[in-house]
Order: C-alpha cells, then sequence, then structure tokens
C-alpha cells in the first residue's frame, strides 16, 4: 500500500510527458569544432560530444559531416553589488558563447547563434582563496552546461523539417 501512495505522484509526472533529458541524440557520424573555442570550451565540446553519443570529433573539417565554428567566446565578471562599507559583496559570471553550424557544402545548418550565461557569486574578502576556486568551478560549470545546449541546438536543428539530413 505505501509503495502504491508513493507512486501516485510520480503517475502524475509521467501522464503529463514529463521525462529527464537524457543524452543528446546527433544525427552525425562526425563533427569538426573550427573557429576560435577557448582551450577549456574546446575540451567540454568534445567531451560532450563523446560521452553517451556514438558521434566522432574530426580533426580535419573535411572530415566531418558537419562543422561546428565557435564564432567568439568571452567569459568575464561584472560587479553586482557593494556591502555597507564600499566593498565589493557580489559578482556576477557571464559566459557568452557565439556559434553556427554548416555541412560540408556550406549549407548552414544553425546561422550565427550565441547563448549568454550568467550566474551570481557572493563575495567576501575575508575568502578570497576559497572565493578563487568557487569562481573557478562556477566557470567550469557553466561552460560544460554550454556545451550541452550548443549540442542540443545542433540536434534539435536536424529534426526539424527545414534541417538538410545525412
Amino acid at each position: 500500500m505505501l509503495g502504491f501512495v508513493g507512486l501516485v505522484p510520480l503517475s502524475g509526472l509521467f501522464a503529463c510527458g514529463f521525462r529527464l533529458r537524457g543524452m543528446v541524440d546527433l544525427p552525425y557520424k562526425s563533427i569538426a569544432i573550427t573557429g576560435i573555442p577557448s582551450p577549456p570550451m574546446r575540451a567540454d565540446l568534445q567531451t560532450a560530444i563523446l560521452t553517451g553519443t556514438d558521434v566522432k570529433v574530426a580533426i580535419n573539417p573535411k572530415d566531418a559531416d558537419l562543422i561546428l565554428e565557435i564564432t567568439n567566446d568571452v567569459s568575464g565578471r561584472e560587479i553586482l553589488a557593494y556591502n555597507s562599507t564600499g566593498q565589493i559583496s557580489a559578482y556576477r559570471l557571464n559566459i557568452r558563447v557565439g556559434f553556427r553550424a554548416f555541412d560540408l557544402s556550406g549549407a548552414e545548418v544553425i546561422p550565427e547563434a550565441e547563448i549568454y550565461m550568467t550566474r551570481d557569486m557572493d563575495f567576501s574578502n575575508t575568502t578570497v582563496l576559497a572565493t578563487d576556486v568557487q569562481q573557478q568551478q562556477f566557470l567550469t560549470q557553466m561552460r560544460k552546461d554550454l556545451a550541452v545546449q550548443i549540442l542540443r541546438r545542433v540536434s534539435a536543428s536536424a529534426k526539424s523539417p527545414q534541417a538538410r539530413r545525412f
């Protein structure tokens, strides 16, 4: 009886069509990453492509089914708040990645697009080293999330009726 009571809320989720995202389904055999990604962004994109998919990362764009060009990759931080003594108490971390995707014939699969992600972070002068480590962890997680979002857009554009299929 307790098991039945525990399954009732879950059945409502499944009835409405809820499901976990899972891995990205890419209909390509190989993808080349070109343009000007930062080394960490390139590594995160390669990891996202190679994890859970059968897609290979091509070194030479001529060997790829899809060319993913990173047109800009900028990260930074801005002051978000000051405390009563005029010292910084919070930062906003941001990463902006511009990209486009096209096939070997030059036909755009994804026109130039941009993804922007922000994360707010508290700051204290007493824990500067810990704050620096936390900032790097936040930026790493944000880049990983952006890499997956880029691949989701590639996957969605390949599934749309106007996209070209291979």
